[in-house]
């Protein structure tokens, strides 16, 4: 079990409901972090689900900088095309 200073593992539907929860609640709704843990469900609190966004965000600022590589994905016109030959 998790205690208090460990990461809570998050689902892919947590996940899902998160980023949906994000944009109904914007930046300047009251009591945001609260409702959006309650959009999540589960045992997320509102400390959980800012925290998760400052690692989201924490990430999203490390791509754009540069300092993480987008990967290098074959496109489906490329691997439909080398199947031709």
């Amino acid at each position: 079990m998790a205690g208090p200073s460990s990461p809570k593992v998050w689902t892919f539907e947590e996940n899902k409901l998160f980023e949906t929860a994000l944009v109904k609640y914007g930046e300047n709704t009251s009591n945001r972090w609260q409702k959006i843990a309650e959009a999540v469900g589960g045992n997320k609190t509102a400390e959980d689900v800012k925290k998760h966004y400052e690692l989201l965000e924490h990430d999203i600022n490390a791509i754009v900088s540069g300092k993480v590589p987008l990967p290098n994905y074959i496109s489906n016109t490329e691997s439909s095309s080398e199947g031709s030959n």
